[in-house]
């Protein structure tokens, strides 16, 4: 390992619309909640999944890709970077926030269409 790198890769899908806005002279910020998911066989054999919710951001022209691209439900891998931040809140506390920041992502094929489509076949 030559160098280390602050890198995220996530296979999920998304939680709902991102929410696009377009900051200083055209640029886009895009916002999103991505859920992932890990499942296991508890003591009593019985499956259980857990759901990780996380907030990812894109900027530029990825961010114009994740507007155009993709809907609530989209199934994406996705790769970033982890970002840790402080804001102070509306009610004057400090808050700290850790997002992705997004380089770049693939749409996966749905496995709601997947089954469908091996039905019909």
């Amino acid at each position: 390992m030559n160098t280390l790198k602050n890198k995220v890769n996530l296979i999920g899908n998304l939680g709902a619309l991102p929410q696009v806005r377009e900051v200083a002279q055209g640029r886009k910020v895009a916002r999103m909640t991505v859920a992932t998911h890990n499942s296991y066989r508890n003591a009593s054999g019985e499956r259980v999944t857990n759901t990780q919710w996380h907030t990812v951001v894109a900027w530029g022209r990825t961010a114009e890709q994740v507007e155009r691209l993709l809907g609530k439900g989209s199934p994406l891998a996705l790769e970033g970077r982890l970002v840790h931040r402080t804001y102070d809140g509306q009610d004057g506390t400090k808050r700290t926030v850790t997002e992705i920041v997004m380089n770049g992502f693939q749409l996966l094929p749905s496995i709601k269409r997947a089954v469908t489509t091996a039905k019909a076949a």
